[in-house]
């Protein structure tokens, strides 16, 4: 063997070798918000993103050949964020829904999700789905929602507060300053059934409406990372590793 040789194979393996690695090295900014939980939130020790979402990403991206990377963005802001090229994926607790998926696609289903109805502990008002019974009151829900979107379609129900963050109108809620507080009801059992929120309960004769699943979503068209993301969810799914994640964080 000649030198020129040996030089040759060395080459060609080297290249081998860093063609391997970039494919591994594959990064994806993933927008999740900081809270969700016990879906996605901020944790004040690590000051990193974590929950369920942030799990089943991770767990998506060892199948599908990417490593995510994760950071908080303002629910309202995660689909401009990813239509603007500064997210690649949404992560978060996100319902897939006919309106939203006009200018972003979803994957299949992650979890199936629904809404509640938060009130005073000594509110013995029974709710029905039209909300009437709320007239004369103040109703809290987040920006961005589909709540919100569905509450302001509604006639003969009482004024809209909006706020940033379903904590904020949980606290709103648990002070008094808004009778009525309506959002994603998975959390806000999570949060109460935690010992936060003491004063709350959900509402009497309320029953979800706006149900759906939440989803990961991607930029419209992208239809490449779209099926590598629903063949590894449907993988997960298969394994048991969804339902495992849904147990770890009190999800069952």
């Amino acid at each position: 063997m000649t030198f020129r040789t040996f030089l040759a194979g060395v080459t060609l393996a080297f290249a081998a070798t860093a063609g391997l690695s970039s494919v591994h090295a594959e990064t994806l900014k993933v927008g999740s918000t900081s809270t969700g939980v016990p879906f996605t939130f901020l944790d004040i020790k690590t000051r990193k993103i974590q929950g369920m979402m942030v799990d089943v990403i991770h767990a998506v991206g060892e199948k599908a050949g990417f490593t995510p990377d994760v950071s908080a963005v303002d629910f309202a802001s995660l689909i401009p964020s990813l239509r603007s090229n500064r997210i690649d994926i949404i992560s978060a607790a996100m319902l897939s829904t006919p309106t939203r998926a006009k200018v972003i696609d979803f994957s299949d289903p992650v979890f199936p999700y629904g809404e509640g109805l938060i009130v005073k502990k000594d509110d013995d008002t029974d709710y029905a789905e039209d909300l009437t019974r709320t007239e004369g009151k103040v109703i809290g829900a987040q920006q961005g929602t589909i709540y919100l979107e569905q509450l302001r379609k509604m006639d003969g129900i009482g004024e809209i507060r909006v706020y940033d963050s379903l904590a904020d109108l949980m606290r709103e809620a648990q002070l008094g300053r808004i009778d009525v507080g309506m959002g994603d009801k998975p959390i806000m059992a999570y949060q109460m059934s935690q010992g936060k929120y003491d004063g709350l309960k959900f509402a009497n004769g309320y029953e979800s409406q706006f149900g759906g699943s939440i989803s990961l979503g991607v930029r419209k068209g992208d239809k490449a990372l779209l099926a590598r993301i629903d063949k590894a969810l449907a993988t997960l799914k298969d394994n048991g590793e969804i339902d495992r994640l849904a147990k770890k964080w009190g999800l069952e």
